[in-house]
């Protein structure tokens, strides 16, 4: 690294570009949204709409990284934004991305250690993408600048600015769960890992629960000084099931720095999905919907990617036991169950598609009659306007994985279903289950409870549905994707 200064204020280190870039048949090079939207890229690229100098450092793939440089591209719509790639090949996003990320951290993070494989791991080269990632973000960064770096595939980021830019503001958030202490130390480089997220201003979470767990790591591992633990904001159900969390610690002392730790979960955009259900396109889904899947049958959607984490297996049995207990359900409820493929070839998420694909078409071989499918199953990646017409009609969102960070898919089924009726079942283990009071929790490791919980969903009366998704809508309008990027950017800045 060198001590040269860049002229950006505000600098975004996130390992996915702000778009998708096409280069079509004549080599002219366009940038479109992603495919897959979300609430974050969006939301952060709208920062840079204050940020005029700031720069966003993601990665491209390149064939062989001799005499390649960071490529600079700057985006002009609908304001300049300044991209700033890092050239990796093939056998380093593999080994970076799909290994050591994947396979390693992954389980992990997500408390599935009998999953964890370190063997064909390669620290030096994540040590190398990370220090990559800090070289970029120091070159591109003015004296006293913001820099805020994203997940756990950049753990060692927030450490090598910190050697050679100690002027810098550093910002860390955390879109995955983070485990307990005795899991965490699983991983053999958990000491440098923690010790580069203490290398930050700010390390942030979605919920108390994995800030305490961070914490916890930090006075065990490291011995961090935790502050005196103080009552969780009320957007946080504090008592009751699995991930509530009635206190958490404000902040952490370590090597003479103070490092704060700030609980807040990434949010949705509602007035955006709220104004896409009047929109042409997504009623003519909706009706498609209506005359193809539904007609005049309850609908239950669970929407999640191919993942041994997400409880896809689970629910399916869950709905085989619901079809042999009920009888009068046959031909009168259908499953929509959309599970994006993974498209990183790794055997592990190969296996999962194919057991859920099994699954499934095992159950429709079952119960299915001459006018009725129970199960419908789509592997495909569906655009945003046709996944708000599911929510718009889907009576039941059912979404149990065993492990999530947080799970926006159930917050937008909530600000999709504004003032109207519908019922979420969510698993206990989500972030967002501390966040939505009105959904029916469950316990997707246990029959009896998701039994329970999809029996209670479809026997719920109209008007218990109503004041459920009432309370849940509200929750998600008093915290958008907004708010939780202004608290994060204000906590790395507050001294």
């Amino acid at each position: 690294m060198t001590n040269n200064e860049g002229n950006s204020k505000f600098i975004i280190l996130y390992h996915r570009t702000p778009f998708e870039e096409r280069i079509d048949k004549h080599g002219k090079r366009s940038w479109e949204d992603h495919k897959s939207p979300n609430g974050i890229i969006p939301t952060l690229r709208n920062l840079f709409e204050s940020h005029k100098d700031g720069t966003w450092i993601a990665w491209r793939k390149v064939d062989t990284i001799d005499n390649e440089e960071d490529d600079k591209v700057l985006l002009n719509d609908p304001y300049p934004l300044k991209l700033r790639r890092i050239p990796l090949e093939n056998n380093e996003i593999t080994s970076f991305y799909h290994v050591t990320s994947k396979e390693s951290f992954w389980p992990i993070l997500h408390t599935f250690p009998t999953y964890f494989d370190v063997n064909n791991a390669d620290w030096q080269i994540f040590e190398e993408v990370n220090k990559r990632f800090a070289i970029a973000a120091c070159k591109e960064a003015a004296k006293n600048a913001l820099v805020w770096v994203h997940d756990y595939n950049l753990w060692l980021a927030p450490s090598f600015i910190r050697a050679k830019r100690p002027d810098i503001k550093i910002g860390f958030f955390h879109h995955t769960p983070f485990p307990g202490n005795d899991v965490f130390a699983i991983l053999p480089w958990r000491h440098q890992i923690v010790e580069s997220l203490l290398d930050c201003d700010l390390v942030g979470f979605h919920i108390p629960r994995y800030t305490e767990n961070f914490a916890r790591a930090a006075n065990c591992l490291v011995g961090a000084q935790r502050a005196p633990k103080k009552s969780v904001d009320k957007k946080f159900i504090a008592v009751g099931s699995a991930l509530t969390e009635p206190t958490d610690t404000a902040w952490l002392n370590h090597k003479g720095r103070k490092i704060r730790l700030l609980s807040s979960p990434v949010g949705t955009s509602p007035e955006l999905i709220q104004s896409l259900i009047n929109k042409p396109m997504v009623k003519k889904y909706a009706n498609q919907i209506v005359e193809g899947t539904k007609k005049g049958r309850k609908l239950i959607l669970s929407a999640s990617r191919v993942d041994y984490t997400k409880g896809n297996e689970e629910l399916l049995l869950a709905f085989e036991r619901l079809l042999e207990r009920r009888t009068d359900l046959h031909g009168e409820v259908v499953l929509m169950l959309s599970c994006v493929s993974a498209a990183t070839g790794m055997k592990i998420y190969e296996d999962t598609q194919r057991s859920i694909e099994e699954m499934a078409g095992r159950i429709n071989g079952r119960f299915s009659l001459i006018d009725w499918v129970p199960i419908r199953i789509s592997t495909r990646r569906i655009p945003y306007e046709e996944m708000i017409a599911w929510f718009s009609e889907a009576d039941i969102c059912w979404i149990t994985p065993l492990r999530d960070g947080l799970n926006l898919v159930a917050k937008e089924y909530a600000a999709a279903r504004k003032g109207r009726d519908g019922v979420l079942v969510l698993s206990e283990f989500t972030g967002a289950s501390v966040l939505l009071d009105g959904a029916i929790l469950t316990n997707p490791y246990s029959h009896r409870r998701m039994d329970e919980a999809i029996e209670e969903a479809i026997s719920m009366e109209q008007q218990e549905q109503i004041i459920r998704m009432n309370s849940m809508t509200k929750a998600v309008e008093s915290y958008t994707v907004k708010d939780w990027a202004f608290d994060q950017i204000k906590g790395i800045t507050d001294e």
